[in-house]
């Protein structure tokens, strides 16, 4: 896509005209309510300036515990921080009079074609955020062309034929064995997916304290805060606790795991929470199409680094024979050209998205994703990169690097 004025101008006309995309519909208790559309001219989905000022009206909207689920980390929360904290320690080193006139942040990845490189990661509880909220996230990112890699929810979407391009998230239980896996590729398949993300990093389940003292119910992340009229809370059936050691009825996956998933089929294969070089090397290794150095939004291992800090010494050692994806942090423009300086292909994004999402349902979602790239189109060209190949790692320098 090339952006100048004229055509940001008329995207922005063209979005604005068919974000009004939702009827009224009954929220779950606890969940955001369903934003519906104003009057022309007087819309509150503009007021945000950029993607971190819907974390407020999310907030504002959403149960305390809803909010508490969307925020936190695990434990300290010392990578929450980080992966914030890391982008600020980098410098971009804009370069003068290239004579930019058309910006273009297309891309090619895993074989298709997109229009810019921000995918939507995988999150789940989104239905204590707002009514079906994988299936909603889902359209807004079909009418945004954007890659989604979902949890669920896919078929409703494919079988319509809205869906870009699609990856299913598998968290490991589905590849205890040979058949479990064979049955995961044919269900995928047959749905229609592009891809399969399988996310390393969530064998256990980790301590969020947020949702800890909250005596969060997991399954309230998929049918909503369920308070009375009273605003009283049932008794939860299975809360969020710590001091219980962990177990499981199987061994989790290994690289072997993967080798095998990889001679089952030809989808691409995402291995989603890479942190290491040693894991990128074994990634490409086993067969893996693409990797996402993730921490899972901070929510599993705490004190394990921002992934910015970690995204050089895996690209380094994936040496450009797969693609390597990065979340964790995202949440400007400069961001999303500090990543793809320092080697990733595309970003992924989470918390932004679903503070969209809380606040203003479908159109949320596809304003942030708005937001987000149009941002990254205004950067490229006050840095003086006219396309995502002009990025390399000139651009930036890390605070206190002597070069």
């Amino acid at each position: 896509m090339k952006w100048n004025r004229r055509t940001a101008f008329k995207g922005l006309a063209a979005w604005l005209g068919g974000s009004s995309l939702l009827g009224a519909q009954q929220a779950p208790k606890g969940s955001a309510k369903v934003y519906l559309p104003p009057a022309p001219g007087d819309d509150p989905l503009l007021d945000p300036a950029n993607v971190m000022d819907f974390a407020p009206l999310a907030k504002a909207k959403l149960d305390p515990l809803a909010w508490d689920y969307l925020e936190g980390g695990s434990e300290d929360e010392i990578s929450l921080r980080d992966n914030r904290d890391g982008f600020n320690r980098i410098i971009i080193r804009p370069r003068a009079l290239t004579g930019i006139q058309n910006i273009d942040l297309s891309l090619d990845l895993f074989g298709q074609k997109l229009a810019y490189p921000i995918l939507l990661d995988p999150a789940g509880g989104k239905n204590c955020m707002y009514p079906d909220g994988e299936v909603t996230v889902a359209r807004a990112a079909a009418n945004a062309k954007a890659l989604h890699i979902t949890n669920g929810g896919i078929q409703k979407v494919t079988e319509g034929g809205k869906g870009p391009v699609w990856f299913q998230i598998t968290t490991g239980g589905e590849l205890r064995s040979t058949a479990t896996m064979k049955s995961l590729v044919k269900r995928l398949e047959d749905q229609g997916c592009a891809g399969i993300c399988f996310t390393t990093d969530i064998m256990y389940v980790s301590h969020r304290e947020r949702n800890i003292h909250n005596k969060f119910d997991r399954s309230w992340g998929e049918i909503g805060i369920p308070r009375d009229a009273q605003g009283r809370l049932p008794k939860p059936r299975n809360p969020e606790r710590s001091g219980v050691y962990p177990e499981r009825a199987f061994p989790t996956p290994t690289w072997n795991s993967v080798k095998e998933l990889r001679s089952l089929t030809k989808l691409p294969i995402l291995l989603k929470g890479i942190l290491t070089a040693e894991d990128g090397a074994r990634s490409v290794e086993c067969g893996a199409s693409g990797v996402i150095v993730s921490n899972h939004g901070a929510r599993q291992l705490d004190h394990v680094g921002g992934t910015i800090e970690a995204l050089p010494e895996v690209v380094q050692a994936v040496n450009g024979r797969i693609p390597v994806l990065i979340d964790g942090g995202i949440r400007r423009g400069t961001d999303i050209i500090k990543a793809l300086a320092l080697g990733a292909k595309a970003v992924c994004v989470a918390r932004p998205y679903l503070s969209g999402l809380a606040a203003f349902g479908q159109p949320g979602v596809e304003r942030v994703l708005e937001l987000l790239r149009t941002e990254l189109a205004l950067d490229m060209g006050l840095a003086g990169v006219g396309n995502l190949a002009s990025i390399d790692r000139s651009l930036v320098r890390i605070r206190g690097e002597q070069r």
